[in-house]
């Protein structure tokens, strides 16, 4: 264990002007509170904090963050306060420790709802001080290490937590060596087997490429030196981690892995990158589609390197990894590297850390706080974020937008703005127009096109990647939602107070008081999602039902047809168009299903409270398509479809769908939806379809 005085001299190698009294005080204070504690190995239980805290003077950070190591579990396990460490150490620490004990308290592996608030309150702990993440992280780090004392069941759940969040999370802070370490750690508790599997390949193979390694390494540094590049020139070996996902990923076994070595070259400068870039592009063939320049394009978290895939010594891929000493700081130690203490800063390391990239990705995350969406889709949001690497695109202004993989121009539009992804309606992709669901690739360059007061389709959200796009197609779905069921909840409420031959408007803030709704629109709102009926409302007012009347049209809800201002769907297996006589049912919560009046064994099993009178709006449904389905047999020949889509198209009537539901040698027959203007017009795509001489039928379905 680390004695008092080596803590200090160890934090004096990277900050002269370091603390000692407040680092002593800490050290003794948390090693008198913890007293006789022991953890699950037996060891003291001061160990701990004593570790964190050393792995934390590797990281090189500054004084309250290695204070805060050694006093973080002080409130939450002993009768130490708040107020107290406040006292002792400064309000800043206090701030620091209590956030730790807040976080340390949200189990993250639990159900979906419980899980994503627990996320949210972690994210928001460490939002105001990153510091209180890079302790966290430490804390995880040293528990991972010492696992294995803890009881089974509670140490699978450890890893999991450590995998699913943990670990994701310091590798988006750019903490690359931790992220590892913590996949390594709990890759081996939640997959023993294949973990133990891929060591001991990893074992045979070392024997055997060693001596090719060696060979590669002498080489590179002779090669760069010749060229007068001095660099430091080391092989790395791929973690069992990254082979078992890579495995399952492509889908291949251990002997297809090409890249389990490596090469980093670290020099003096990025100039000096490039030229090593092409001194080893002399000496051995590059593999294309293997390069990657994350100098002039950094990663999300601040990573920057150049990447290099090449064929070496035996045939031998080997991938390189250029960087300066300063970006294999930044690689290394991510966010943390930001807060070091150095000489001529004359800013926080608060501030610092928060003017970084990495820190960046954290404001966005907790932006969505503010969105209103649920826990879960709060953790969907934040796990597509923790888990996805990058592909960079470019506005026409060459402004860059960084995407996960497999994103689209929706994914873009969201990212450039929410307005422009809300009102987007299409785009070109290099110039060339594109559909919206074309894939992204590094390099291109996207052009949004946008109609104003254009809403974005509910079916985005099942084609949106990220989750800030998925986040505000919610949100605009649901806000267009509410204003089509205000709509329908306000003439419901109309069309009532005219049947009742009512003088006067009912006060609709009056009824909203008397039924427990905040206001007349709130009240609307109910009514039109069928929570609460128009009748309801009348009585809530005192207003006495009139004699029954006969519907009348006037006083019928108009039905625009899909795209409509209100919530209204069509049955899908009983098509109306314009002409038809139709009803409506309101279904509570999801608007109103419009059937055509023949579907009487349908609607003879609906209460007939939810029956709502509704008509064509003719000024609003001109020039609209519907679909109609009809049945078609036709002789079974060549020519014969043809034949059929020219008819219906020469009606100019459109084909939406097509299925052929019956074959025999002589006659096929087919289901179609044809998109008409109204009954008129489908009668003249029968009756040309009749007229065909490979056509023995055409009829419309109706159920």
């Amino acid at each position: 264990m680390m004695r008092q005085y080596e803590l200090v001299e160890e934090v004096a190698t990277y900050n002269p002007r370091v603390d000692e009294a407040l680092l002593n005080r800490a050290y003794v204070y948390s090693m008198t509170k913890h007293g006789g504690q022991k953890r699950a190995s037996g060891d003291p239980y001061f160990s701990h904090p004593l570790e964190v805290a050393a792995i934390l003077t590797k990281m090189r950070l500054d004084d309250a963050t290695i204070a805060t190591a050694l006093l973080h579990d002080t409130i939450e396990d002993t009768d130490a306060t708040r107020a107290e460490i406040d006292a002792l150490f400064g309000p800043q620490i206090g701030k620091l420790v209590e956030g730790l004990t807040k976080i340390g308290r949200l189990p993250l592996v639990s159900q979906e709802d419980k899980q994503g608030e627990n996320l949210r309150k972690l994210l928001l702990a460490i939002a105001d001080d990153v510091r209180v993440l890079l302790v966290k992280l430490a804390d995880r780090l040293h528990n991972m290490r010492t696992l294995y004392w803890v009881p089974v069941d509670k140490r699978r759940r450890i890893a999991e937590e450590t995998m699913d969040v943990y670990a994701p999370l310091a590798g988006k802070m750019g903490i690359h060596w931790m992220r590892e370490e913590l996949e390594h750690l709990a890759f081996g508790v939640l997959y023993p087997d294949d973990a133990g599997v891929i060591e001991r390949r990893l074992a045979e193979r070392r024997a055997t490429v060693g001596p090719i390694l060696a060979e590669i390494e002498t080489e590179l540094s002779e090669r760069l030196a010749e060229s007068g590049i001095a660099a430091l020139v080391t092989g790395r070996e791929k973690k069992p981690y990254s082979i078992f996902t890579k495995m399952k990923r492509k889908l291949i076994n251990f002997e297809h892995l090409s890249d389990i070595y490596g090469f980093r070259i670290v020099v003096d400068s990025p100039a000096q990158c490039y030229a090593a870039l092409g001194v080893i592009h002399t000496i051995w063939q590059s593999v294309p589609g293997r390069f990657k320049d994350h100098i002039s394009t950094p990663k999300q978290n601040g990573y920057r390197s150049i990447h290099t895939t090449v064929v070496g010594p035996r045939k031998q891929r080997i991938e390189l990894q250029i960087r300066t000493r300063e970006m294999h700081r930044v690689a290394e130690y991510g966010i943390a590297a930001h807060v070091l203490y150095k000489d001529h800063m004359s800013r926080g390391a608060l501030e610092l850390a928060r003017d970084s990239e990495a820190y960046a990705w954290l404001r966005q995350t907790i932006e969505l706080l503010s969105d209103g969406g649920s826990s879960a889709e709060f953790l969907e949001h934040t796990k597509l974020e923790l888990f996805q690497d990058r592909v960079y695109c470019f506005t026409p202004r060459g402004k860059l937008i960084a995407l996960p993989p497999g994103a689209t121009p929706i994914d873009f539009a969201y990212a450039v703005h929410t307005d422009i992804g809300n009102t987007c309606n299409g785009c070109r992709i290099n110039g060339h127009p594109r559909p919206l669901v074309t894939p992204l690739q590094s390099g291109d360059e996207v052009e949004i096109l946008c109609k104003a007061g254009a809403q974005p389709p509910s079916a985005w959200h099942t084609l949106a990647v990220t989750g800030k796009a998925r986040a505000a197609i919610r949100r605009a779905n649901r806000e267009t939602d509410r204003r089509k069921f205000v709509r329908l909840g306000q003439q419901l409420i109309d069309n009532e107070a005219a049947r009742r031959q009512l003088r006067e408007a009912p006060s609709l803030a009056l009824a909203a008081e008397r039924l427990g709704e905040a206001d007349a629109e709130a009240l609307a709102h109910a009514v039109g999602r069928g929570t609460i009926s128009a009748g309801e409302v009348m009585s809530a007012l005192g207003l006495e039902r009139a004699e029954a009347q006969a519907a009348v049209n006037g006083f019928a809800v108009p039905i625009r047809g899909l795209g409509t201002d209100l919530p209204v769907k069509f049955a899908p297996k009983h098509s109306a168009i314009p002409g038809d006589k139709i009803v409506g049912i309101l279904s509570p919560g999801e608007g109103v299903t419009i059937y055509p009046a023949s579907a009487g064994e349908v609607l003879a099993k609906v209460d007939p409270q939810r029956w709502l009178d509704v008509s064509w709006d003719a000024s609003a449904t001109e020039g609209a398509l519907y679909p109609a389905a009809v049945r078609v047999v036709a002789a079974n020949q060549a020519g014969a479809l043809a034949d059929i889509a020219g008819a219906i198209a020469a009606e100019g009537a459109n084909i939406d769908d097509l299925a052929m539901t019956h074959s025999t040698a002589q006659y096929r027959e087919m289901s179609l939806h044809v998109e008409v203007r109204d009954r008129t017009h489908l009668s003249r795509v029968l009756d040309r379809l009749r007229g065909l001489r490979t056509v023995a039928e055409a009829v419309r379905v109706t159920h």
